[in-house]
């Protein structure tokens, strides 16, 4: 619960706001107080967040109070901070984000660093892309933005899920080459691919309770689960992914950190012939599979 508000005085500067949000985000555990109380009143007050330190003595109306108590007591029971303002920012650019879809983390970055250097080594124009488990749909909005050649199909089970990337698609203006499909896997997709991207659920059964209170209880379960050892969709898209693939093409999947040995062999296994590698984040854990085939594959 958030504490009253003793001095009447004190209580609507913009100063004493961010303290007093501050100590009661601190107490409701979140790892950065401060940060989410001062982008929090930004939001409250529809201004950037360097206009706080400018204006620290300004004295909040009522109205605006009032929206701050709200988004303060949102984010004290742990609501993501994305979930609140509606929107997280990933490679660059600004996506609406809400309870139907994951919130982008910065490391599937990386995934898409890795699909754009294999993309941009190919001769062909158009190259085609599929993003399994959409999503928001960052990863197929990005790769559509960041290399014209590209025509790419955003695929997920979700419904839900695919009207959060139809708006971001149209918001960006990538709506000309991004193709929305709904379905499980691999299933809607019409035509053979140069590049299977994905970003599938790969949480772990023993990993679950693990994981921070925002995620629990407000991102959406099945983006996350990924079955016993987190790789139930995993393998199933390595099973499928011959038949989608034109040949010489590669597969790019974001695993869970403990997930590279497992993964790797999973990959082997279905493409014996491939080159087959495991790709470190920024903190030098496994984080990207991928998977390169032969020119010609079974």
């Amino acid at each position: 619960m958030i504490p009253p508000r003793n001095d009447a005085s004190e209580r609507t500067t913009v100063v004493a706001a961010l303290r007093r949000a501050t100590h009661v985000l601190s107490d409701s555990g979140c790892a950065e107080p401060r940060l989410d109380a001062e982008l929090l009143l930004a939001h409250a007050l529809q201004c950037a967040r360097r206009h706080l330190y400018a204006h620290g003595d300004t004295r909040l109306t009522p109205a605006q109070q009032t929206a701050f108590d709200v988004l303060m007591q949102r984010r004290a029971a742990r609501e993501p901070l994305a979930y609140i303002t509606g929107h997280r920012e990933f490679y660059g650019r600004n996506y609406y984000v809400d309870r139907r879809v994951l919130i982008p983390r910065p490391e599937t970055e990386h995934l898409v660093e890795l699909a754009l250097a294999y993309l941009r080594s190919l001769p062909a124009d158009p190259c085609y892309v599929a993003d399994v488990g959409t999503g928001s749909g960052i990863i197929a909005i990005t790769i559509a933005l960041e290399w014209p050649q590209a025509i790419v199909y955003g695929l997920d089970l979700s419904t839900e899920a695919l009207a959060v990337a139809a708006i971001n698609s149209t918001r960006l203006g990538a709506e000309e080459r991004v193709i929305w499909r709904g379905g499980d896997l691999l299933a809607p997709l019409e035509r053979r691919v140069h590049c299977i991207v994905a970003n599938l659920p790969y949480v772990a059964a023993d990993e679950w309770d693990e994981l921070s209170p925002e995620i629990r209880h407000y991102e959406p379960a099945m983006a996350l689960a990924g079955g016993p050892d987190g790789m139930d969709l995993i393998r199933r898209l390595l099973s499928q992914a011959g038949d989608y693939l034109l040949p010489g093409g590669a597969i790019l999947l974001e695993i869970g950190a403990r997930q590279g040995p497992a993964a790797r062999r999973l990959a082997e296994d279905a493409f014996p012939r491939a080159n087959v590698r495991l790709h470190p984040d920024f903190s030098g854990l496994d984080r990207v599979l991928a998977v390169h085939l032969a020119p010609t594959h079974a």
